[in-house]
């Protein structure tokens, strides 16, 4: 069994170019089914398992498990598709005939609402950062660029220097898949961008020689490149300095970024193209986020509002 979902893992690195994060979820998925269908023992050592003894009713018994865990109904529907995959690539390999996950219905998942900042709130939330430190202009750099560019954390903190296209203001992006699209950004990203990278080099001095990546864009206070969730604690670190702003993760960046160019006019398949979404189904939650610009619309227009 176990050699089954190393070679699982390593079809979705190199075959399906899955990100780290995600490649860390399924592997984590399928340990826990493992340990459902084989506890280990004192020792650490497994029964054997055959696959073909594995049905639609097993993984039934282990959704059970997980609901008697209180586990969350989006936790319990990922690790149902993380089998579903898992079982159609023992298909594929031909190990497998039939599918068992197939069978079994994943629980449905109320969609949230993105949450977002309003314009305003966004402006006052990037101004933030104080610009008068390497880190203060780094910190402001990331902001402008997330909310101009749309792009994921993750994406951000993977760019290199040769991803910035100053002259045409576009950057070149590597989202999930390892696809490659590129995304511009206006003229405030710009200006932050220039000011930081103007004392980045102050960062790269303070870098292990082993550890130091003088490709990277943004980088910490060791020199070294930033991590998402490094990202994650100074969006929280400005959150507190910031009035009437509470919480804002990265994606709330990027669902502003999606929220507020949907209000200006631009069309779907646009905004699809720039957040990098396989299918506008992703990118049409988008659509009932703007209720506030609907009901604006609807008391100019409507003859009877």
């Amino acid at each position: 069994m176990q050699n089954y979902i190393d070679d699982f893992l390593k079809h979705l690195k190199y075959e399906r170019n899955l990100s780290e994060h995600t490649l860390r979820n399924y592997e984590s998925d399928m340990e826990q089914f493992y340990d459902f269908i084989a506890p280990p023992n004192s020792d650490g050592e497994r029964r054997n398992v055959d696959l073909h003894s594995i049905d639609n009713l097993t993984i039934r018994e282990y959704m059970s498990t997980l609901y008697e865990k209180k586990k969350k109904k989006s936790s319990i529907h990922r690790k149902v598709a993380c089998l579903r995959t898992f079982f159609r690539f023992l298909c594929r390999e031909g190990i497998l005939e039939n599918n068992p996950a197939m069978l079994v219905s994943s629980p449905r998942v109320d969609r949230k609402l993105p949450n977002h900042l309003s314009i305003e709130q966004m402006i006052r939330f990037i101004e933030t950062p104080e610009t008068d430190t390497v880190l203060g202009k780094r910190d402001r750099a990331i902001l402008e660029l997330l909310y101009a560019s749309g792009v994921r954390v993750s994406e951000l903190v993977g760019l290199n220097l040769s991803d910035i296209d100053f002259h045409h203001q576009t950057l070149r992006v590597k989202g999930k898949g390892r696809k490659e699209r590129m995304v511009p950004f206006g003229s405030h990203a710009k200006a932050a961008l220039e000011a930081y990278l103007g004392v980045r080099g102050e960062l790269l001095i303070e870098a292990d020689p082993d550890d130091r990546d003088p490709m990277a864009v943004f980088m910490n206070y060791q020199g070294t490149r930033i991590t998402t969730r490094s990202v994650g604690r100074m969006l929280d670190k400005y959150c507190k300095q910031c009035a009437e702003i509470h919480h804002v993760s990265p994606h709330a960046l990027r669902h502003s970024f999606a929220t507020h160019l949907l209000d200006a006019g631009a069309d779907l398949r646009t905004i699809q193209e720039l957040l990098g979404h396989a299918r506008l189904t992703t990118t049409q939650q988008y659509t009932h986020v703007s209720t506030d610009k609907l009901m604006e619309v609807y008391d100019k227009a409507h003859p009877k509002a």
